[in-house]
């Protein structure tokens, strides 16, 4: 089904951002050669730079991940040949053992991603998600940006009981996300502007503001919790985290929409004709169909588990997967078109060589020394311009994370101390950092679980997703730097 003027879609996955790219063309060699040069100069930039005491070992694996991402960034092949490529190199040169090299693929967040795709899958062979997208539309399609704020009201409504923001984004806003995009004849390659690249952006970072609105909402907050108590002896409850984010996480959830609207404008402006539309087709497609109960039957309670997950002790990423076994034993879906959806292997591999080479960092003690580094900047200022500007080097430095709970366990625990040992009020510290570690995920599409689910949809460029995340980068730290200071000062924090 499409909407408003809609052109036929491809297949499903007939068309990806990569392919578009002049690296995705052809084999070999492609016309932009100047791609093919980008990792190997990175990386001799890398080696030849100072060691700062490392030893050559931990020194080539910043130059192999530095090298990685360039090749993120170029594209001289897709990504998942890139990070082949990158880990192989470590490998061979015994910067990695086999078994640390391959480590990254059996990483949780990595299958929960792959589980969010095959769900996908699920309600768009169902046509479930056209389902849902349609009443989404009858009700509150006036416009692509009211869409955009009820997607992101959605996930609210979601946040406060769901611990895994890729469950919640990834596995229940983006299949309903995908539909609605899919339902404006808006899917990947030419017709991505219409709606679809708007509404992965608005999802996305309308996510980064729920996560950092309440302690359940994403998982590494609770770690941020136990670790401001080991570092600072403060102990930060369900009701300080949500009433301190209360002001900016609101000002963040009315402005972030209209500015993601603004850098990705939808071609599709007013579907209010698509509502009458929308309800007709409601009414052709006539009750639910046997394939679209079994769906609903499974998802229900796999939603249900993902909530409860605090009580019943069941990460989420089993509970995904026990799902899609089940989709597969109902005959829901079958292999064959799980295999046939390459968008969701190749992420396997890119994200999972990403996880793996970033937690190989932090082992070596780059990471600790960077922010060793950092606290020696601010050394002797006052506390809350030290606050400030530790606050944005936090959140910058998640170009180098491909996982919050990484970032926030080699991270957090220094960058709070040198808060303290200026002078920084102990809770306020450990909240400022706290928001910051879900908000710092708007830079690449790779900084969280949410990111890679999304870009995986495929309507957006590598270079448009990181332009667009650059810029949001300020919108956010402006929202939490200015109305979060302003709004912790008047509730007493500081």
């Amino acid at each position: 089904m499409a909407i408003a003027g809609s052109t036929p879609s491809p297949a499903p996955g007939a068309t990806r951002a990569d392919e578009l790219s002049p690296a995705g063309r052809a084999g070999g060699f492609p016309r932009g050669i100047w791609r093919w040069f980008v990792p190997p100069l990175t990386a001799g930039l890398v080696w030849l730079c100072p060691h700062a005491g490392f030893d050559a070992h931990a020194w080539g694996l910043l130059a192999i991940f530095a090298a990685s991402i360039s090749g993120l960034v170029a594209r001289p092949l897709p990504a998942g040949a890139v990070l082949v490529i990158g880990v192989s190199i470590a490998n061979a040169l015994g910067l990695l053992t086999a078994q640390e090299a391959l480590s990254g693929f059996a990483n949780t967040t990595v299958w929960l991603i792959v589980a969010a795709f095959i769900f996908s899958l699920g309600f768009r062979e169902t046509r479930l998600g056209e389902r849902i997208a349609c009443h989404v539309i009858a009700r509150l399609g006036g416009s692509a940006l009211r869409l955009g704020y009820a997607l992101v009201i959605s996930d609210l409504l979601l946040g406060p009981l769901t611990a895994s923001n890729t469950a919640r984004a990834g596995g229940v806003i983006y299949p309903i996300t995908r539909s609605i995009a899919g339902a404006f004849g808006s899917e990947p390659g030419p017709t991505a502007n219409r709606l679809g690249a708007f509404l992965m952006k608005v999802v996305y970072h309308g996510d980064l503001v729920v996560s950092a609105m309440f302690v359940t909402a994403m998982a590494a907050n609770a770690l941020l919790v136990e670790l401001a108590r080991q570092t600072a002896g403060v102990r930060i409850t369900w009701t300080q985290w949500a009433w301190a984010a209360l002001a900016p996480g609101l000002v963040g959830l009315a402005l972030v929409p209209y500015a993601v609207y603004r850098l990705c404008p939808p071609e599709v402006q007013d579907t209010d004709e698509a509502r009458k539309i929308a309800r007709l087709r409601i009414i052709e497609m006539g009750p639910l169909g046997r394939a679209e109960k079994l769906m609903l039957a499974v998802f229900v309670p796999v939603l249900l588990l993902w909530v409860t997950e605090g009580w019943h002790g069941r990460s989420s990423t089993t509970v995904a997967l026990v799902g899609v076994s089940a989709l597969l034993v109902a005959g829901v879906i079958r292999w064959r078109d799980v295999l046939g959806e390459r968008d969701v292997w190749d992420t396997l591999v890119w994200f999972g060589g990403i996880v793996m080479l970033a937690e190989q960092l932090n082992k070596a003690g780059l990471v600790k020394a960077f922010a060793v580094s950092s606290s020696a900047l601010v050394a002797g200022w006052r506390w809350l311009p030290a606050l400030v500007v530790l606050f944005v080097i936090y959140f910058f430095a998640h170009y180098a994370f491909a996982s919050s709970s990484a970032h926030v366990s080699a991270m957090f625990p220094a960058f709070l101390s040198v808060a303290l040992l200026l002078g920084a009020p102990p809770l306020l510290s450990g909240l400022a950092f706290g928001f910051c570690s879900n908000i710092y995920a708007a830079t690449t599409h790779y900084g969280t679980g949410p990111a890679v689910v999304l870009y995986g949809a495929g309507y957006l460029s590598q270079t448009r997703w990181w332009r667009i995340g650059f810029v949001m980068s300020f919108v956010h730290l402006a929202i939490w730097l200015i109305v979060g200071f302003a709004w912790w000062k008047i509730i007493g924090l500081w």
